[in-house]
């Protein structure tokens, strides 16, 4: 897969684009991409896919501090290779961009620079300026520019639409199962182990605490849950607790991120570090004092190793 961080020497064989955000790069987004390797496949050319960084909320909005996002950078050009399209185009989304109209972005951009052949897109994708372009606009340009365009339905998944925002809202609930049906694999996070407070290693419990590579990584809601992780190479099970921290950080919501690596003793600092989330065990709690806390932890390191026990390690 070649990565282009602009247009400047742009080079494809009669390249067939989708555009779009991709966060997530979810089951509905690969449905899109799976029509778009076939046609570009049968059409003798390449398959392009087109996205932006930074994400369009965060150069619109700069004020708004809601948006969490699904999948870093890294992680989609990661996803993006594992599908295994041709071209990633990652074009830098700026202030002046997102003015510019959505005729102007197809015949300058798509056409003038691109060239394409072909232009597949989701059942209820907009583009341009104030997303006023639509696949009815995108119709009527096509025939001028000469490139075909084709339009996908939607996917459904148990009935229900996929969706980045169902996935983030499935998230934030703790329903684990739900986002990860819905993505197609493993939500994971990635960041640095930092150095806590070590109260974990007095309860017998010692735990890695994380700070996210991302500050807009969405950490799903507060609980604890069974994970796999991965350091320095290898792969381990663990139990990780996702509660408040009224300090600030790095993460997301400042939230805390604390994994109890099971039978794992390595000193980790400062190490890379990615979580696989299986399963939510239970909310976070209070406890009446460090006896009770222990006897939990306890119970939650039976259900957790019982949980991954299960697990095909295979597919991270």
């Amino acid at each position: 897969m070649h990565i282009h961080y602009n247009l400047d020497n742009f080079e494809a064989v009669n390249p067939v684009v989708t555009i779009g955000t991709f966060d997530g790069v979810h089951l509905g987004h690969r449905e899109v991409i799976s029509a778009l390797k076939q046609i570009s496949f049968l059409s003798g050319g390449d398959s392009v896919v087109f996205t932006f960084e930074p994400h369009p909320r965060i150069v619109v909005s700069p004020g708004e501090d809601s948006l969490r996002l699904l999948s870093t950078k890294d992680e989609k050009i990661k996803l993006m290779e594992e599908i295994g399209i041709d071209h990633l185009v990652i074009y830098p989304f700026t202030i002046e961009f997102s003015k510019l109209p959505y005729n102007e972005f197809v015949t300058k951009i798509l056409v003038g620079k691109m060239k394409i052949s072909g232009l597949v897109v989701g059942y209820d994708h907009r583009f341009g300026q104030g997303r006023q372009g639509d696949f009815s606009s995108l119709e009527l340009l096509s025939r001028e520019m000469n490139f075909k365009v084709e339009q996908l339905s939607e996917l459904l998944v148990d009935s229900k639409v996929v969706s980045s925002t169902k996935i983030r809202l499935a998230l934030e609930a703790g329903d684990i199962s739900k986002a990860n049906h819905f993505l197609g694999y493993r939500y994971s996070l990635s960041g640095k182990v930092i150095e806590g407070k070590q109260l974990g290693r007095k309860l017998g419990f010692p735990t890695a605490n994380i700070e996210t590579s991302d500050s807009h990584k969405l950490v799903p809601g507060d609980g604890v849950y069974a994970v796999f992780v991965q350091t320095r190479g290898e792969l381990f099970k663990g139990m990780l607790n996702v509660g408040f921290r009224p300090t600030v950080n790095y993460n997301a919501d400042h939230k805390s991120i604390e994994v109890h690596i099971f039978d794992f003793e390595s000193d980790i600092y400062n190490s890379d570090i990615t979580l696989y989330f299986v399963m939510k065990i239970r909310d976070e709690q209070k406890f009446g004092g460090i006896v009770e806390l222990q006897e939990q932890l306890v119970k939650d390191r039976i259900m957790a190793l019982s949980i991954l026990s299960k697990e095909d390690l295979e597919q991270i």
